[in-house]
């Protein structure tokens, strides 16, 4: 069998991948929604949903420093990747290993995309398929839930020290942009470094989001946030329903309304 991968390349494989290796936490979620939990052999360890996992399958290290030769002792049929997440060396290194499968999300249609690859990869399409229309189905409501309201200007923060906001060309701008939420850093770089000071200049947004992931956002972060904003209302957000692509989008609009509930 042949299958492209998201970066277009052509991926070999002779039989159904029994032994995977994720390198990518809502990937790794998305692999137990398909019910492929026993088929995985190896995950990051920021795959912490479902958490159980990392009390059964072998951890490999980060998304961004892989323990290769634990890898090669896993013998993996299939190793998962992302472009964001992992590096171009860490894809080259495991392609020494098995192949490779590298997604590349950055809207909705992307994800859904990837699960229907994962689908035809891992011989699953009936449960891809389930995942996908939930998924469809759960943006048409949301999408007739949000079409009366007023857009907002906002910033949506991932980093302190340097402070660092998602921009341009990202899956996070993309929800917010689902959710009528007007980035106000959305035409700089995908995840710019930025001055507080300079953030009525750059938009004077309505909302400050502090993201859960990857930085803990805490009270004194968003107090330093608060005293360079005209009126902005500082609101902590769930970064995993703003970043993970796979099956936790079904989840995700549910809880994009009720934030909508309270930033009323």
């Amino acid at each position: 069998m042949e299958i492209k991968d998201q970066l277009h390349r052509t991926l070999s494989i002779s039989t159904t991948p029994k032994r995977i290796i994720s390198l990518v936490p809502s990937q790794t979620e998305l692999l137990f929604d398909l019910g492929l939990e026993d088929s995985i052999v190896g995950l990051t360890k920021f795959c912490v949903h479902p958490y159980h996992l990392k009390q059964t399958k072998k951890i490999v290290g980060g998304t961004k420093n892989i323990k290769i030769e634990k890898i090669k002792e896993l013998n993996p049929d299939i190793i998962l990747c992302n472009k964001e997440e992992n590096t171009k060396e860490i894809v080259a290194l495991c392609e020494e290993v098995a192949p490779v499968h590298v997604s590349d999300i950055f809207t909705i249609s992307d994800a859904l995309e990837l699960i229907h690859q994962y689908g035809i990869l891992f011989s699953c399409r009936t449960d891809a398929q389930k995942i996908i229309q939930k998924i469809q189905f759960k943006l048409n409501d949301f999408q007739e839930y949000v079409k009366d309201i007023q857009p907002q200007k906002v910033a949506y923060f991932i980093w302190r020290n340097p402070w660092m906001v998602a921009g341009n060309n990202t899956f996070i701008n993309h929800l917010l942009s689902l959710n009528k939420f007007v980035n106000i850093y959305e035409n700089k770089e995908r995840y710019p470094e930025v001055e507080l000071k300079k953030i009525r200049l750059e938009g004077d947004p309505d909302l400050v989001f502090l993201s859960s992931e990857p930085y803990p956002f805490k009270e004194e972060h968003a107090f330093e946030i608060g005293r360079c904003t005209h009126h902005a209302k500082t609101v902590y957000v769930d970064g995993e329903m703003f970043s993970w692509y796979g099956s936790r989008l079904m989840k995700a609009f549910d809880y994009f309304k009720k934030l909508h509930q309270r930033i009323i």
